[in-house]
């Protein structure tokens, strides 16, 4: 098996950037990270030139692409439709994510899924179902009729479910799941995520107490940050126990909002960019249906009729851009919130760095950032 060594102006691991460093790669695995000179002769160099080179993005939440919306087709062939949309924009892993839906849609998604780690599907990191165990108060551009109370039957799909997937991330809201509900998932490994709730912050850290380690899109569809009230947006920031993906579009989470956070996010939990990408990523679709409810794409948003978000209409690519026009992070910072971060967040130590025993899932990114292509497309 030969030895292939990638160079390139400046190479990102997951934490820092460093210059004149290669990565050697064999099997589709990370064997080590080398100064360049040290190469040894049996090696086939490929010389990227002046651009970065970094582990590809993950993305824990991603509805749609490529014109096709998982909750319309939840079946093996719209998974790979998806991640093939996303892998245009440097995405070389992503959890297709079902929006609240019905039990036979959900059942539907989880099969394809399943489907998908069996086969190994390339880009396929596992499977987010974003409710429908979620608060009617904050449903979002969630159908209000399908929400519900997690019950014994959904709580047993739930756990057969993570039995056949490695990575499986639930959304719930503490007004539909009880801390015990929590625990019996957390204990499997199922990563449990808090949202579209209107909890207390109290609320939301006997949650993370119970086994709570992620928080789906801070600030949207959630309890504020108040005075006397932190809600789950107080929470997610003071626990250091959970993470929380963000959507830097600047369309769901003011600028000033989303720097705050930053800077007050108790660790080691962090935050990580999310797309929360519909079908219209990679397609040139003007509408699509919700559960029977038109959204309309204008403006690089997407909203329901009444004007509510529906999901974004952004690539990671531009997320990681945003993280560093709009708020005016530094590279690494932004970088490392579309890689190591949600890989961490999904207990995923294979993905989203460049180490030895990592998987070997590598953009070539454009200093500027305008574009980005697949090391092995290089």
């Amino acid at each position: 098996m030969s030895r292939i060594a990638y160079t390139a102006a400046q190479v990102f691991d997951g934490e820092k950037l460093t210059g004149n460093i290669a990565v050697v790669v064999e099997g589709g695995l990370v064997q080590e990270l080398v100064a360049a000179h040290d190469l040894a002769n049996d090696v086939t160099v490929h010389d990227l030139g002046n651009v970065i080179l970094s582990p590809g993005f993950v993305d824990v939440q991603v509805n749609g692409g490529g014109g096709v919306l998982l909750n319309d087709d939840p079946s093996l062939q719209a998974i790979e439709t998806i991640i093939a949309a996303h892998r245009t924009f440097g995405t070389a892993s992503l959890l297709p994510t079902l929006i609240t839906d019905t039990p036979d849609v959900t059942r539907r998604a989880v099969e394809a899924a399943i489907a998908a780690e069996r086969a190994a599907t390339p880009g396929f990191a596992g499977l987010h179902l974003e409710g429908p165990h979620l608060s009617v108060k904050r449903h979002g551009a969630h159908d209000t009729a399908l929400i519900r109370p997690m019950e014994a039957d959904d709580l047993k799909m739930l756990l057969e479910a993570k039995s056949a997937l490695r990575t499986l991330v639930v959304t719930v809201a503490p007004e539909s799941v009880s801390p015990g509900q929590i625990g019996e998932l957390a204990k499997v490994g199922v990563i449990v995520s808090l949202g579209h709730s209107d909890c207390s912050y109290d609320t939301a850290m006997r949650c993370f107490d119970a086994g709570t380690t992620m928080v789906t899109h801070l600030f949207n569809a959630m309890s504020q940050l108040g005075n006397r009230e932190p809600g789950l947006v107080g929470a997610a920031l003071a626990s250091g126990a959970a993470s929380a993906g963000l959507i830097v579009d600047g369309y769901h989470v003011h600028p000033a909002a989303m720097q705050a956070a930053l800077k007050a996010k108790a660790g080691p939990g962090a935050i990580f960019l999310v797309t929360d990408s519909m079908s219209t990523v990679g397609s040139d679709i003007q509408s699509f249906t919700l559960n029977g409810r038109e959204i309309i794409r204008s403006g690089g948003r997407l909203t329901l009729a009444d004007g509510t978000l529906a999901g974004a209409d952004i690539d990671m690519l531009a997320c990681v851009r945003n993280a560093r026009e709009m708020l005016g992070l530094p590279l690494e910072s932004a970088l490392a919130m579309a890689t190591s971060a949600p890989a961490d967040a999904l207990r995923r130590p294979d993905l989203g760095r460049l180490r030895p025993g990592c998987r070997a899932k590598m953009i070539v990114l454009e200093p500027n950032l305008k574009s980005v292509r697949m090391a092995d497309a290089a």
